[in-house]
């Protein structure tokens, strides 16, 4: 099979699950009575309780479910998935509004995190049963034991508590009128690209200095799979029969490591680096809290507390169509790197 058939495969596949994850989360939402869905249209708080019925019957919320999910996946189409109380518009502004936080963040720590886990799983593997090998293990059970929360904690404690440095939030109260001023062109969202796009350097890098330590917090967790399961699949690399004829024909240790074992041992780091990816980008509910960040993850837990429907079921399906998008991704870069996963 073509790598070209295999793409087209696996699209059709991808929209046959999208359409399963628009089944459950409508699923899910007709579960919710109709006096709390109607708050999705509700627009002002200022709603008299007599005029809920009418507006149940006004936007159908009693009709047979076949009914409303064609109702529903038409308006999701038409860019409609209603009003949020807790972004204080309709929810495609919330996510303009609350996304570029969370994008940000992933695009600084997730190449850091893929490098580290990659360089001290390798390093432990190389290094098997040697003191370095010990400290790295040491450091990877460590860090996928810390929870969030602590951690994060005592990041902000030690770093910003004590020694005043990396503060939370976003950007400097004193630049917070330039960048939300008259004069200042907001084109992605992201305050590093904008500041370059409008040649302000102070800005670009106060915005790095707030990055730093919710960077450093998910470095510090999430490495720790991505090294655990490179040592793991490197130590088996290196067991096969194909490393000793690599050696025997006079290749070094150093590029049979590099070439030749670290390129197979990648396909499983590839899956999970790229599920590590898909949920960072569906938000840190946590991180963003603990350090301030009002991106998507901030955004659920508001959403959550205050029973904000439409974004809740908004970020729902966006969550299930990150996790389908970067499986699809993976499934293409397994089958560029291997052509025996086309065949399969």
């Amino acid at each position: 099979m073509s790598l070209l058939n295999y793409i087209v495969r696996r699209l059709l596949f991808m929209v046959l699950v999208l359409f399963g994850v628009s089944i459950m989360v409508f699923g899910v939402l007709m579960l919710i009575p109709p006096g709390m869905r109607v708050a999705a249209y509700v627009t002002s708080e200022k709603v008299p309780p007599e005029a809920i019925d009418s507006m149940i019957e006004q936007y159908g919320l009693r009709d047979p479910a076949p009914v409303q999910y064609v109702r529903w996946i038409g308006k999701i189409f038409r860019g409609d998935l209603g009003y949020s109380t807790t972004a204080d518009g309709p929810v495609l502004e919330g996510f303009s509004q609350f996304f570029p936080t969370t994008l940000e963040l992933v695009l600084f720590a997730t190449p850091l995190i893929i490098l580290v886990g990659l360089w001290l799983g390798t390093l432990g593997a190389v290094k098997k049963d040697r003191p370095v090998d010990h400290a790295i293990r040491v450091v990877a059970i460590i860090g996928y034991s810390l929870p969030t929360f602590w951690l994060g904690l005592l990041l902000l404690m030690f770093f910003y508590g004590f020694l005043g440095i990396f503060p939370p939030g976003t950007l400097s109260e004193t630049l917070r009128d330039v960048v939300y001023g008259e004069g200042w062109r907001r084109v992605t969202g992201l305050l590093t690209v904008d500041a370059i796009i409008n040649w302000r350097w102070d800005v670009f890098l106060d915005a790095l200095y707030h990055l730093a330590l919710p960077t450093i917090n998910l470095v510090i967790l999430d490495s720790a799979l991505v090294m655990r399961l490179t040592r793991s699949s490197m130590l088996d690399a290196l067991g096969q029969d194909y490393i000793r004829t690599a050696l025997a024909k006079g290749a070094s240790q150093r590029t049979v490591n590099r070439i030749h074992a670290r390129r197979n041992a990648l396909l499983p780091v590839i899956t999970i680096s790229g599920i590590l990816f898909a949920g960072l980008m569906a938000g840190m509910v946590i991180t963003e809290t603990i350090f301030v960040r009002k991106g998507i993850g901030w955004w659920m837990a508001r959403a959550a507390l205050q029973l904000d429907v439409s974004a809740i079921m908004f970020n729902v399906l966006f969550l299930g169509a990150i996790f389908v998008v970067v499986n699809l991704v993976v499934d293409l870069v397994y089958a560029a790197i291997d052509p025996r996963i086309r065949l399969t």
